[in-house]
């Protein structure tokens, strides 16, 4: 048996595997929306205390969308809204002002504190949000823990928040539908889901008999006794993946659940490749624990599942150009429903060994910018020295 037929095989396999039994990562069957159970709770039993922390640095151009579509949840429980300024030099603290003297919730601006050495700079504000919020004269049952350019239909707080009671949850996430507009934003978005939903298959996420854990740090209801049981937000302090480190602490409180929406909504405009680049870069060498070994073997898997199969389809004799094609054509089909999602051609499944191929380079660059010190950067702060735990 030649290398190439191992190697084509290899990847079929591979592919039957992530297609048949990964949790049908590829099928995109968890979801917000598709909710349809009651969302009233027994006769006499109110609605939880909500309070949102929303970390904000240099994000005014986006809150008169994002915010303003916060404060108008149609919630029937007690809700409110605490935006930390974390220490914006855009005039975000005075947009969020501004949105409070009309909104239909109470918005309160926390200005925000120097950040401390050993915190990143989104979770070293969510803990300031967090404190103000126990604070108050009776702290809140959930904490809604949003980014500020995440933008909701009315609906989806009380969703979130009977899903959460009915099921018991720990921690509630929605990764929001990003913005998939632009020429880039058509390549590498669509992709990036895909990826996501491989790593962590959402419904392993959502079984508590699993270890595997995730979420989506644009929206993330959390129970807050369960919080504080896991030590607090100050767990994850130094983590720059802080989603998926607050799942995994928060998954050891109780069942979590991970779901996409189209009822979320990232603002965040990728009008660039580089753009994608940057936003790749910052964290995806600390998702490999900044280990060259596990570069090395993502380089090599990534190579595997992606690159080989149409190289062997086309170049390869049989039986190897059978099956890299065979694997070729389950890698377009399981790109499929993520496409759907975005509203894309079918045609983009042919592309995605170029993508991959792109997300593979981004990831070395994301060693590479770790290496020269540039790592975990994000609006002028580089914060990988604290994301090392």
């Amino acid at each position: 048996m030649s290398v190439a037929t191992v190697i084509a095989a290899v990847a079929f396999a591979a592919w039957c595997y992530l297609l048949l039994a990964h949790g049908r990562f590829w099928l995109c069957r968890q979801r917000e929306d598709d909710d349809t159970s009651p969302t009233t709770f027994d006769a006499g039993e109110a609605w939880p205390k909500v309070v949102a922390i929303v970390p904000a640095r240099n994000e005014a151009d986006v809150l008169p969308r994002s915010l303003t579509s916060l404060a108008a949840q149609n919630y029937p429980g007690d809700f409110s809204i605490l935006l930390v300024d974390d220490q914006s030099s855009d005039g975000t603290a005075v947009v969020a002002r501004k949105i409070a003297e009309t909104a239909p919730r109470q918005i309160t601006v926390v200005p925000g504190a120097p950040l401390p050495a050993s915190w990143t700079g989104k979770v070293w504000a969510m803990n300031q949000g967090i404190a103000a919020a126990n604070a108050s004269a009776v702290a809140p049952d959930y904490l809604l823990l949003t980014d500020a350019d995440i933008e909701y239909h009315p609906g989806v707080l009380t969703s979130l928040v009977a899903r959460a009671r009915r099921r018991r949850l720990s921690l509630t996430s929605v990764m929001a539908k990003l913005n998939c507009e632009t020429f880039a934003e058509r390549v590498f978005v669509p992709a990036f889901i895909f990826f996501f939903q491989m790593l962590y298959p959402f419904a392993w996420v959502n079984r508590a008999s699993r270890s595997t854990a995730a979420a989506a740090g644009g929206c993330m209801l959390a129970d807050r006794a369960a919080l504080a049981n896991a030590g607090g937000i100050q767990a994850i302090r130094g983590a720059l993946i802080d989603d998926c480190a607050l799942a995994a602490v928060m998954k050891q409180q109780g069942p979590i659940w991970l779901g996409l929406s189209e009822r979320v909504l990232s603002l965040r405009v990728y009008s660039s490749v580089d753009e994608i680049r940057r936003m790749v870069a910052r964290s995806a060498y600390a998702q490999l624990r900044y280990s060259p070994l596990l570069l090395l073997g993502t380089v090599v898997g990534m190579a595997l599942l992606y690159l080989a199969p149409p190289i062997l389809a086309v170049a390869a004799g049989y039986p190897a150009n059978l099956l890299g094609a065979a694997a070729f054509v389950g890698m377009a089909i399981a790109f499929q429903p993520v496409l759907r999602l975005y509203g894309l051609s079918p045609l983009w499944g042919l592309a995605l060994p170029l993508i991959a191929a792109a997300y593979l380079a981004f990831t070395v660059d994301s060693a590479y910018q770790h290496r020269a010190g540039r790592g975990g950067l994000w609006k002028g702060r580089v914060q990988a020295g604290a994301g090392k735990q």
